[in-house]
């Protein structure tokens, strides 16, 4: 699976003049490796623990190239910062956030944008996607 995607951001950077440099590729495979959501600075502590000097520019840039190849996805929830997680594995899902300990829980999506995507397109509004987030207190925090 993951050679699929590496082959699908190779076809990304060649239709837009680039190489796969050694850096795209320790990205890359860092990314793939990835378990559930991780924020750009994740990366850049998990390269520089490994000892591979790439800058921090550099991983945002190519976080950039990876969401534009749909490789990744970018999350927010609510806060200053956005998350990713690789697209590879995924089972479309939604997000639900503790407020006080900030756990996250990922829950199934049931298909709620064919919902809203009639409402939206009589009004002239394209849907090419949604995410939904759901902030509130977990069960662990409610009960303390």
């Amino acid at each position: 699976m993951i050679i699929h995607e590496q082959k699908k951001y190779e076809d990304y950077l060649n239709n837009s003049g680039l190489q796969f440099t050694r850096g795209r590729r320790v990205v890359f495979n860092e990314v793939m490796h990835a378990h559930g959501h991780f924020a750009p600075e994740e990366l850049v502590k998990q390269c520089r623990h490994k000892g591979r000097k790439i800058s921090r520019a550099t991983i945002y840039r190519i976080l950039k190239e990876l969401l534009e190849a749909k490789i990744v996805r970018e999350t927010a929830f609510g806060e200053k910062h956005h998350h990713f997680e690789h697209l590879y594995d995924e089972k479309r899902h939604h997000h639900a956030r503790c407020i006080r300990c900030h756990a996250l829980i990922e829950f199934p999506d049931r298909h709620e944008e064919k919902l809203y995507k009639s409402v939206l397109e009589r009004i002239g509004f394209s849907v090419i996607g949604h995410e939904m987030h759901f902030y509130g207190i977990c069960q662990a925090c409610g009960k303390a």
